[in-house]
């Protein structure tokens, strides 16, 4: 998130309602019934939201209980980044059987899950969030459960009260703020996900015109490899510092004058991205040899591949939509596996 800094969103997306309403239907009764029976766990929170990329030192109090999260870990909250775990249930979803299921039947790729509360009297500034919309591959959608009339989502112009029994999606990547002028809780189930073409079709006709699926970055399904191809890519290269920062800026990786050595290695099995001898992040085959960081998208990716001569590549990619940026570096083999 930023405090309204600007950001490369392709024209034709935003054209596109700043909202819209989904066509899901669910157990509104039992997820309320989830929400009691989690009232007493150890929400996250109140916090200063510097960390959300808000104003710094803003105390606002909006609680969160992570019902997925990176690794699985009920300490975090977080909307993820390039990670050595992906995302995984928290042992509190466990306890709300009806949020699973809803979970279950949503057409896509799951991420960050969690349940977000803003208490009485708690406002956010006007901001946006940074790579979390069509463009990047995330979608953030909302299932209210419990709000009043004074407790609005602002986007760009126009204020919202979402309702119970109502599932909804919003382009985060746009102005907005939230508040709670009431004297009671409002909570939302908030899911976080990737876009998938069967997905789109809960979402109004207006998000599956062919020219705004030309400027989604789809989701890419996880493709096994086996261990002969695991040794092969094995390699070390000069990666620049930023591509490993998933809120860098679209495209400073090419640039980038400070780079690291990078060493890739298989760890507990799967390839691993190590610096400086310590695993960081683990890398998720989507096919052809290239591979997108747990805990984050296809936005960004790394390709290994061979010449006729047997020399060894490392080809760094990024993806805004249907904007695509490569850095082919040249790579060398390592010795013992780590």
């Amino acid at each position: 998130m930023s405090e309204l800094e600007p950001w490369p969103q392709a024209h034709v997306l935003a054209e596109l309602p700043a909202t819209a309403k989904l066509s899901l239907h669910f157990d509104t009764e039992g997820l309320l019934a989830d929400l009691d029976a989690l009232r007493n766990s150890t929400w996250l929170g109140p916090q200063i939201i510097s960390g959300e990329g808000l104003r710094p030192g803003v105390d606002v109090d909006w609680r969160k209980l992570p019902l997925r999260s990176v690794g699985g870990d009920p300490d975090r909250s977080d909307p993820g980044g390039p990670a050595l775990d992906d995302f995984a249930d928290t042992p509190l979803l466990a306890k709300a059987p009806h949020m699973a299921l809803l979970l279950k039947h949503l057409p896509a790729p799951l991420r960050c899950v969690r349940l977000q509360s803003l208490g009485p009297g708690a406002a956010s500034p006007l901001h946006n969030d940074t790579k979390y919309g069509l463009p990047w591959g995330i979608v953030r959608l909302h299932v209210p459960l419990i709000t009043t009339p004074g407790a609005v989502l602002t986007i760009e112009d126009t204020t919202h009260c979402w309702q119970p029994g109502e599932f909804w999606y919003a382009d985060f990547t746009r102005p907005h703020l939230v508040r709670n002028d009431d004297d009671i809780t409002r909570v939302h189930l908030v899911i976080d996900c990737e876009p998938t073409r069967e997905l789109l079709h809960l979402f109004p006709d207006a998000f599956r015109e062919l020219k705004v699926l030309d400027h989604t970055l789809l989701s890419l399904p996880d493709m096994p490899v086996t261990p002969a191809e695991l040794r092969d890519h094995r390699c070390t290269f000069a990666i620049p510092d930023s591509f490993t920062t998933f809120d860098e800026p679209d495209g400073a990786f090419l640039t980038s004058p400070r780079t690291r050595t990078a060493t890739v290695d298989v760890h507990e099995g799967q390839l691993t991205l190590f610096f400086s001898g310590e695993p960081a992040f683990r890398l998720v085959h989507v096919g052809a040899g290239e591979f997108r960081f747990a805990g984050w998208t296809v936005e960004r990716t790394i390709q290994f591949t061979r010449d006729c001569y047997g020399r060894q590549y490392a080809t760094l990619r990024t993806r805004v939509g249907d904007q695509v940026r490569t850095l082919t570096l040249s790579a060398e083999p390592v010795g013992e596996p780590i």
